[in-house]
């Protein structure tokens, strides 16, 4: 295939012209590196090459470091490319101190991490708000230096984030109940640039290679985990898996001028959730999370009044659909059947057959609809 006939995620971005940038998660990862790697050494490596999950390998400068008899601190600037990111420029250091053999890794929020104080998030009360796949990174790193440089790998990681507290303020961190500063995030480790008018013209772009290449069945999904999710159900090739983003709109009113047998939209929970109740754009700044429809949806599943109070009253739309599982009450079909209703009416009656499928952080399948 041609690069002008490419598909797929990488196509869409290139085709967006947009560079991108690191995750927090990724940054953190660099510097648990490099300051463990000075810690056993006695030396930082600058710049440090880490390994994300998809199998890239950057390199990081480093912007600050400090090695004494008892911790070695690094620190790293995140570059987020073009993606307008209230972290860009933001010093992220990681503070290694060993632990006694066989205490792990534990992790520590220092000044400017948040601190998890209400449940419905994908860490327990009282943990640091570092995401589980950053942790994951950290601890793979962890283990690789202490297997080349002879280390326990107990060792406890204090993440930090210089002005983070302030910096959080722009986040939706304080109404979750994460408190202190920012949370460390992602999932592959790059930040993915969103240009409005250039990423919808990459959805676009991918929906005429997908119909160029005899696809019948395409994907529209919110991110990564979600097009493992649809790959690992339905087998589809790359060039027929768009990355919609938060642009569910643009992916529904391009299909309907342009229609393809069969779409399938694939995210997350609560994302999705807010296409069911209507909203085509689903980024966090544009639109939130509905707890008194998911109430309302809970009510038609099945629940009682006492539980469709807790719903309307939950922390996030994860915390809400715990409650609804908990008590058997099918919030997450509910949802998806919901947001393929919606997509429907976007669709006006074009040729195009609908599902959704609704899933966790971990991409497992928490809800669907049928194919309507």
């Amino acid at each position: 295939m041609s690069s002008e006939a490419e598909g797929g995620r990488s196509a869409q971005l290139k085709h967006t012209g947009l560079r991108p940038g690191w995750t927090t998660g990724a940054c953190a990862t660099a510097a648990t590196t490099a300051a463990y790697t000075a810690l056993l050494t006695g030396d930082f490596p600058d710049p440090v090459t880490i390994a994300l999950p998809k199998g890239q390998t950057p390199s990081f400068a480093l912007a600050a470091e400090e090695l004494t008899d008892s911790y070695a601190m690094a620190g790293i600037v995140k570059d987020a490319g073009d993606d307008p990111d209230v972290t860009h420029g933001a010093l992220v250091r990681a503070t290694i101190r060993r632990l006694p053999a066989g205490a792990g890794v534990v992790f520590r929020a220092g000044p400017g991490v948040g601190t998890v104080t209400r449940p419905g998030l994908p860490l327990p009360v009282g943990e640091p708000a570092v995401n589980p796949v950053p942790r994951q990174m950290m601890r793979d790193h962890v283990a690789r230096v202490a297997g080349r440089y002879g280390g326990s790998g107990d060792v406890e990681i204090t993440v930090s984030v210089d002005d983070g507290e302030e910096i959080a303020r722009s986040t939706w961190n304080p109404r979750l109940g994460i408190l202190g500063g920012l949370s460390i995030l992602g999932t592959t480790g790059i930040v993915v640039p969103y240009s409005c008018s250039a990423w919808i013209d990459s959805i676009r772009r991918g929906v005429d290679v997908a119909r160029a290449a005899g696809r019948t069945h395409v994907a529209g999904c919110t991110g990564s985990t979600s097009e493992r999710t649809v790959v690992a159900e339905y087998g589809l090739p790359e060039d027929a898996l768009l990355d919609m983003g938060d642009f569910a709109g643009a992916v529904l009113k391009y299909v309907r001028r342009h229609p393809v047998d069969r779409l399938t939209v694939c995210g997350g929970f609560a994302k999705l959730s807010k296409l069911a109740a209507g909203h085509l754009d689903l980024h966090s700044a544009r639109s939130q999370v509905d707890k008194g429809f998911l109430a309302r949806l809970a009510r038609r599943g099945g629940a009682d009044e006492a539980l469709a109070t807790e719903v309307a009253d939950a922390n996030t739309g994860l915390a809400a659909l715990q409650l609804c599982q908990a008590a058997g009450v099918p919030l997450g079909d509910l949802v998806a059947t919901a947001a393929r209703d919606e997509a429907l009416a976007v669709l006006r009656g074009a040729p195009v057959a609908v599902d959704v499928i609704c899933i966790d952080r971990a991409g497992t399948v928490v809800g669907r609809s049928s194919v309507a």
